[in-house]
């Protein structure tokens, strides 16, 4: 699927981490709001601890499979909240993010975090979805 909604960028610095200042959305016949997905396995267990980059893997993975379930997919996503105990560490691997949207550039907040649900967390991705 793709995006059908328009992208504001004011400024072109953004276009290098991969999200957009603002999204408009058409009037969309449904709103999809995701609870944070972080790197857990189908049974809650979390995945990789110490390895934010095996997690953020699996938190998209995760994020992917509730969009599936919706009907919907990563390309009408419109809005991501990153929550991460380790800044430095996730934006190592920012390039994982940029490539896991390819084209979708949506509207993205980090926020730096003491500690999430589980202690072995490093990141948790919380997101929003315009359907068509």
């Amino acid at each position: 699927m793709s995006p059908t909604y328009e992208t504001i960028n004011p400024w072109v610095w953004q276009d290098q981490f991969g999200f957009s200042q603002a999204v408009a959305t058409p009037t969309p016949s449904r709103w999809l709001f995701l609870a944070g997905q972080g790197p857990t396995a189908s049974d809650g267990s979390v995945v990789s601890p110490g390895d934010i980059g095996a997690q953020l893997t699996q938190a998209f993975d995760n994020l992917e499979t509730v969009l599936a379930q919706a009907g919907s997919d990563l390309s009408q996503v419109v809005r991501l909240t990153y929550y991460t105990t380790d800044m430095d560490a996730l934006l190592a691997v920012w390039s994982l993010i940029t490539q896991r949207l390819a084209d979708n550039r949506p509207a993205s907040t980090v926020l730096g975090v003491t500690r999430l649900a589980f202690s072995e967390m490093l990141l948790e991705i919380e997101a929003t979805a315009a359907i068509p």
